[in-house]
């Protein structure tokens, strides 16, 4: 009951001290990772420095898939970030490794303090991580005094010699990892563990080797049905800790001694004090040596890891666009780091513009001298754009709940606003210029030659501002933004040139002239409508970058230079 009830508590300890983390964290690490990509060597100390802040590679990997997803990262550029968080992730043992647990509970009642007071966010976070990481200390002592009765347990003794085959210890420590989905607990109780005298440093290595690979596993898992950037992401991962568990598996005594040559040493002490005492300490170094000495092993090969991973995990085989619309972004992992949640939000917003954009793109020729199954085929796509927004919408609700600041709060709302302006357009299509081409084919009207180019040449225009706003969105470009809304002027001459034609044709001697009008009419109004949305959706894209610049540098940068 100690030993559960102890994970449990570490356990909880580590999720509030990473959430507290994240949310203090999340708006500079993500420009951290937004700029530290220029070398690899950069590209290391950027994941280990975020995995370290925040503990917790996962979250780590997220964010780079989003950044690869938005085109600023390529999956060579990814590599060494995606290494470094390894390394980020020994500084949880090296934490557990100090022997602070009497101060346990010190931490945890200044953190409550500082959280119960609430002078402001900040503070609150920062009591929030204290309160965690008393937690973790906490459980520590309480797994520590939970297991010091199993010296006398044979089997469990018993356990600990078939331990020493490093094979079996891998492997025994890679499941436990999978099972619990946290390579730090796995961590801390392999120190608990040392600290009791229950294990040596040889095969406290060996575990930890099973705890890297253990949690590269349970990213694998979550990427399954995720876009392919983060499938490459989870493999290259996957692929650096196994190849570094095989290529150091024959050579744990030699890590062993090595460690044992840097790593401080208990003087005065029995070999079974000094065991003891001085075992968790090693243990947590072997783990950053461990994963520091593949980094470096690995990093000069970053080129080949590349090329082999797209080879084995290839783009699918579809149209771009259909890449698009077969994506999912909104991790939930994220859902508790605003900064970042709101980054893939905004990846997902582009992918309801391309819905969107298609339903443009083939909406004209449809209404005006389709079928009744290419009229239906339109209607349908508006499903897609529908299940998008649907999806986004839900998971800005719970975003919404999270401890947001004012300008996380605004930027969510803008989100919102675009993605209803994008359904907006979708269902514009659906409904009016659809049941447009339904009355056209009712009433047996046909449309002239003469007005077919005028409608195709608004559509081309609406078209077009439809495509920018959704790049704007995409890439947070003011630049793309302003252009559609300055295109208004030449949407309304458009627009004028098409009724000034609709109205010298309103006389003209054809069957049906006065319904064609109507039918012109309304489509027409529909295009113009849809350029409404278009431009609002611009409009929300410059207003969020001029707000960004005012907050954070005085309007001293724009929108692709801080993403």
């Amino acid at each position: 009951m100690g030993l559960v009830g102890g994970l449990a508590l570490f356990l909880f300890g580590m999720e509030m001290m990473t959430d507290s983390l994240k949310l203090l964290a999340g708006d500079r690490l993500k420009e951290l990772l937004a700029r530290m990509t220029s070398n690899r060597f950069k590209g290391v100390l950027t994941g280990a420095t975020i995995t370290a802040s925040i503990q917790s590679s996962s979250v780590t990997t997220v964010l780079v898939v989003g950044f690869i997803s938005a085109g600023l990262l390529s999956l060579q550029q990814s590599i060494p970030i995606i290494m470094g968080a390894e390394i980020g992730t020994t500084i949880t043992a090296q934490i557990i490794a100090f022997k602070v647990t009497g101060y346990a509970l010190i931490l945890v009642a200044v953190g409550f303090a500082m959280s119960f007071v609430r002078t402001s966010a900040k503070v609150k976070g920062y009591g929030s991580m204290l309160m965690g990481l008393g937690l973790i200390f906490f459980g520590m002592e309480l797994m520590k005094n939970a297991t010091s009765p199993l010296r006398d347990f044979e089997p469990f003794i018993d356990t600990m010699q078939d331990l020493r085959n490093p094979l079996l210890a891998v492997l025994f420590s890679a499941l436990f990892t999978a099972l619990i989905q946290s390579s730090s607990a796995t961590t801390g109780i392999i120190i608990v563990l040392a600290s009791q005298g229950f294990l040596t440093l040889d095969t406290g290595i060996a575990l930890v080797f099973g705890a890297n690979i253990g949690t590269s596993i349970t990213a694998f898992l979550a990427s399954i049905g995720k876009p392919r950037e983060a499938l490459r992401a989870a493999v290259v991962h996957i692929m650096f800790n196994i190849s570094g568990v095989l290529l150091w598996l024959g050579f744990i005594d030699e890590l062993a001694t090595f460690v044992r040559w840097f790593s401080p040493v208990s003087e005065g002490l029995s070999e079974i004090e000094a065991l003891k005492a001085d075992t968790p300490r090693q243990i947590a170094n072997a783990h950053t040596t461990f994963n520091t000495a593949n980094t470096l092993l690995f990093i000069g090969f970053t080129p080949v890891i590349a090329r082999f991973v797209e080879r084995i995990v290839p783009d699918r085989k579809m149209a771009d666009e259909e890449e698009v619309l077969d994506r999912t972004y909104l991790d939930d992992i994220l859902v508790h780091t605003p900064a970042l949640a709101l980054d893939l939000v905004r990846i997902e917003l582009a992918r309801i513009g391309a819905a969107t954009l298609r339903m443009v793109r083939g909406a004209i020729d449809p209404v005006i001298t389709g079928t009744e199954q290419e009229l239906q085929e339109l209607q349908e796509m508006d499903e897609e754009v529908d299940r998008l927004h649907g999806a986004l919408v839900t998971y800005l609700g719970r975003l919404s709940v999270e401890n947001l600041t004012e300008a996380q709060s605004h930027l969510l709302s803008e989100y919102l606003g675009a993605a209803n302006y994008f359904e907006n357009i979708g269902d514009m299509i659906e409904t009016n210029l659809v049941d447009a081409g339904r009355v056209r084919l009712e009433s047996n009207v046909e449309i002239s030659p003469s007005t077919r180019e005028v409608l195709r040449a608004l559509h081309e225009k609406v078209q077009w501002a439809v495509e920018q706003s959704t790049e704007a969105v995409a890439s947070g470009n003011a630049a793309i933004a302003k252009d559609v809304i300055d295109a208004k002027a030449e949407i309304n001459r458009l627009t004028e040139e098409a009724e000034a034609h609709l109205t010298e044709r309103l006389g003209a001697p054809a069957p049906q002239r006065l319904a064609a009008f109507r039918i012109e009419t309304e489509l027409v109004e529909a295009l113009k409508r849809i350029y409404y949305f278009a431009k609002r959706i611009a409009r929300l894209v410059a207003e969020e970058t001029e707000l960004y610049s005012r907050q954070t540098h005085g309007g001293g940068m724009t929108a692709p230079e801080r993403r």
